[in-house]
């Protein structure tokens, strides 16, 4: 079986309105998503704007994860960042407050090669001494992680996984049929309007950042694939395309990180997880015609 299974939603990082880290808000999220039977959680990805917050905030978030948790779930880390050694750090930080697996990039900003890709895992795994996910986001890094990198880089033992938000099927089929006789290799999509298709392709799970909003919808839309009921699968899958459009309400006017991140964070608040719906600077809120769009949106799909 693989390591790591079903459905792990990257987790928005709460702040009060001065732009501080909100821990109880951060932990009624974590409970919000346990009590909705996820399978996992994960800190620090692109929905928990990771790239935004310096090491003592990730640090001090995560240890507040992993006392909140306290064991019931696996908890996964982001190490986002921009070059190897800066990476290895937050993953042996990481490692000493008490995750279960980090989750990288490539480097990004400067342009790296297949090769150099492939040492920087290498060099994470062996400093960090912890199951590696590797995270394929070209839209952020601007490079794709190479199917045969994948391939290789499981093989040897250096990562145990991929969250594959690239958006490009071929690729992401190709590497489940490439690893199909590994049965430890954990394949989650973060493809969140088409999962119903990636697990029928195989995946192992899915990462979905609107989770974040509705993880009671994908819990519903993986335990319906489970069972083989695909019609309630497809379903759930629709209804989660209607939430979907929250994602789109601010876009053009604000940044898309912002858009993105502060719909999940405004469905958040008027679901009464979190407390504001603050983002990290230099990113914008969201006006009140977008928030009322966002409350519309909301009740569409009963929630």
């Amino acid at each position: 079986m693989p390591l790591f299974t079903g459905v792990v939603p990257p987790l928005s990082t709460p702040l009060t309105n001065s732009g501080e880290l909100d821990l109880d808000s951060t932990t009624r999220l974590i409970e919000f998503m346990i009590e909705a039977g996820v399978h996992g959680l994960f800190m620090l990805g692109t929905s928990g704007e990771a790239v935004f917050h310096d090491a003592d905030a990730r640090i001090r978030l995560l240890e507040h994860a992993v006392k909140i948790n306290n064991g019931r779930l696996p908890l996964f880390a982001g190490v986002i960042d921009t070059a190897t050694d800066r990476v290895t750090a937050h993953a042996k930080a990481a490692k000493a407050i008490g995750v279960d697996a980090v989750v990288a990039t490539a480097p990004f900003y400067a342009q790296t090669h297949p090769v150099e890709i492939a040492d920087h895992y290498r060099h994470i795994r062996d400093k960090a001494d912890l199951p590696v996910l590797a995270y394929d986001i070209p839209f952020c890094t601007h490079v794709k992680l190479r199917p045969q990198t994948i391939v290789q880089l499981v093989r040897e033992g250096t990562i145990v996984g991929l969250k594959d938000s690239s958006g490009d099927e071929r690729d992401f089929r190709k590497i489940l049929l490439e690893l199909s006789d590994h049965p430890e290799f954990s394949a989650f999509t973060g493809s969140e309007l088409v999962v119903d298709g990636a697990l029928a392709m195989g995946a192992h799970g899915v990462v979905p950042g609107l989770g974040n909003v509705d993880p009671a919808g994908y819990v519903r839309l993986w335990n319906a694939f489970q069972r083989g009921d695909m019609a309630e699968a497809r379903r759930e899958q629709e209804r989660l395309c209607v939430l979907f459009d929250l994602t789109g309400v601010a876009i053009g006017r604000i940044g898309l990180s912002a858009a993105l991140s502060g719909a999940a964070k405004t469905a958040l608040r008027e679901r009464g997880v979190l407390a504001t719906n603050m983002v990290a600077r230099p990113q914008q809120l969201l006006n009140a015609e977008e928030t009322q769009k966002i409350r519309e949106i909301l009740a569409a799909v009963d929630l």
